[in-house]
């Protein structure tokens, strides 16, 4: 009998559609819960990041909810550009490591973390600050392979199939870790258009219909958790940035499972609404999350 991770490959490799394991695994019953929640937006003003981080996971009903033991962990960050933390173009490496050790603690075997970047990445890995932060944990790191990039079927409004990261489909559990920032073409990028980092070829083929292209790639892609990373959030020059006027501290960590209604609510934190991006409307149309965070159960932890 195939196991798990071999028959994904297989039928990514033979070009049927597929996800992202945890929809098959499911989340581990919460013991003794009274509630659970859509959304979870912690807040800790001048407190570590790994806190607020941790806080937020944690009133989702913390990290063994997602990962058990034994399990080999995607973790996707966010690591495109030659910037420093602090410049907020990149994941915050601190969230990214945090995250880490989260699923060491609960028992998985292995953590890798990679990204497609756009930049030198040997650059964006350093001077991020993700490749020390996430070593330092034990996670095991490494540069996009382009021999791992298979076509797998979308059958999407736009994409009919695209090269993705075999790595994402192999994996047991998937965590998305973007951060919130500008991005001159889709106004924002966060946890939806995150995966853009997984997508082999040529990306900028997605950039005239981008906001359906990327519902698409989020038909197949159903991450066990997201992590969006908003200690500081990029308002202006995205995706790059360079400029930290343009940077605003905020230190908030949202966290779910629905990338519609985390990047409808991430929207908030730059004065707009989730219906403002075409690609959250194309997911709340293509039903792969929901858009009106009115209808969203959300809890707010303050640390």
């Amino acid at each position: 009998m195939l196991d798990r991770r071999k028959f994904l490959k297989m039928a990514a490799i033979a070009g049927c559609g597929i996800v992202t394991g945890n929809k098959l695994s499911g989340l581990v019953p919460l013991a003794g819960a009274s509630e659970t929640y859509d959304l979870v937006v912690a807040k800790g003003t001048g407190r570590p990041s790994s806190a607020i981080t941790k806080a937020a996971i944690d009133a989702m009903g913390g990290i063994k909810r997602f990962i058990s033991r034994g399990d080999i962990v995607v973790i996707k960050p966010n690591i495109a550009w030659d910037r420093l933390p602090e410049q907020a173009a990149n994941t915050n490496p601190e969230v990214v490591a945090t995250v880490v050790k989260l699923c060491f603690d609960a028992g998985a075997r292995k953590v890798k973390v990679f990204d497609r970047s756009v930049n030198d990445p040997r650059r964006c890995y350093k001077q991020s600050g993700i490749a020390d932060a996430v070593k330092s944990m034990g996670a095991d790191v490494s540069f996009i392979d382009e021999r791992r990039f298979k076509e797998v079927s979308i059958k999407g409004q736009v994409l009919k199939s695209w090269p993705l990261y075999m790595d994402v489909f192999e994996a047991d559990k998937v965590i998305n870790i973007p951060i919130a920032k500008h991005h001159a073409l889709a106004k924002l990028t966060m946890s939806m258009k995150n995966w853009m980092g997984v997508m082999g070829g040529n990306r900028g083929r997605i950039h005239q219909r981008i906001g359906e292209s990327l519902a698409d790639v989020n038909m197949v892609i159903k991450p066990t958790l997201t992590v969006l990373d908003a200690i500081r959030i990029l308002t202006a020059n995205g995706p790059q940035g360079g400029n930290l006027k343009d940077v605003k501290r905020m230190d908030t960590v949202i966290v779910g499972r629905d990338s519609v209604g985390i990047d409808s609510y991430g929207a908030t934190l730059f004065g707009m609404k989730g219906s403002d991006l075409s690609y959250v409307r194309a997911g709340a149309a293509a039903r792969i999350g929901i858009m009106d965070i009115s209808k969203l159960k959300i809890k707010t932890v303050h640390v």
